[in-house]
């Protein structure tokens, strides 16, 4: 496999057109090995439209989510970021590129430590992995410029909107299967305010609450 072609077609046939249009975003893209931070088994998967398989059942966004979700956080490079659902640690990677330092929570052992290692590897040294449940956030290095939610919830709890700075943004995907939405929550003047970006679903992340059912 011709890998710089692989990755020029993932970022120009499934990037591109999904409205990322950032340019620095697409520069990013070209620049960190998302290869790197996929497990070996499935490396020929790297740059395909689908969700990669990790450790303990989880997987990585695809890599048109992950870009356009990016786009959407805005990141600039003096601002704090918190990442929930570190993974395989790519995404805590692109979000290193973009900010001052980043703080990324991982629930489960074996993924904490395979972001930890991939990191290092890559030479990000501006990113923290915790060890915890997300669902909290991380009041002890709030409030945060910016928020990720890397996965999807039913909603955003208003725990983790409590840990925005003023003009601080949250992006995650909310909703229940099939029907789920990337949103932006933005920290205003007059309170929180909610956008609808685009039709998105993805995995759960573990740990959030779910949407009550009603039974009759």
């Amino acid at each position: 496999m011709n890998i710089e072609q692989a990755r020029f077609n993932m970022i120009e046939q499934q990037i591109r057109p999904w409205d990322v249009l950032d340019q620095s975003v697409l520069g990013l893209l070209a620049v960190v090995r998302r290869e790197d931070f996929v497990p070996a088994a499935h490396r020929p998967l790297a740059f395909m439209d689908i969700e990669v398989p990790l450790p303990e059942g989880e997987n990585m966004l695809a890599p048109r989510v992950e870009a356009r979700l990016l786009q959407e956080l805005q990141v600039q490079r003096h601002e704090r970021v918190l990442e929930i659902g570190a993974g395989s640690g790519f995404m805590a990677a692109l979000l290193g590129h973009r900010a001052q330092s980043v703080v990324t929570l991982e629930i489960k052992e074996t993924l904490a430590r395979l972001a930890t290692d991939n990191l290092r590897r890559a030479g990000v040294s501006n990113v923290t992995v915790v060890k915890a449940d997300g669902v909290h956030g991380h009041a002890a290095e709030a409030p945060f410029d910016a928020i990720l939610l890397s996965g999807s919830v039913a909603k955003v709890p208003s725990e983790l909107l409590a840990q925005l700075k003023p003009g601080g943004r949250l992006v995650a995907i909310e909703g229940d299967d099939p029907i789920m939405t990337a949103v932006r929550y933005t920290q205003g003047p007059e309170g929180v305010v909610r956008t609808p970006i685009v039709e998105i679903n993805a995995k759960r992340l573990v740990g959030f609450p779910e949407t009550p059912r009603f039974h009759f």
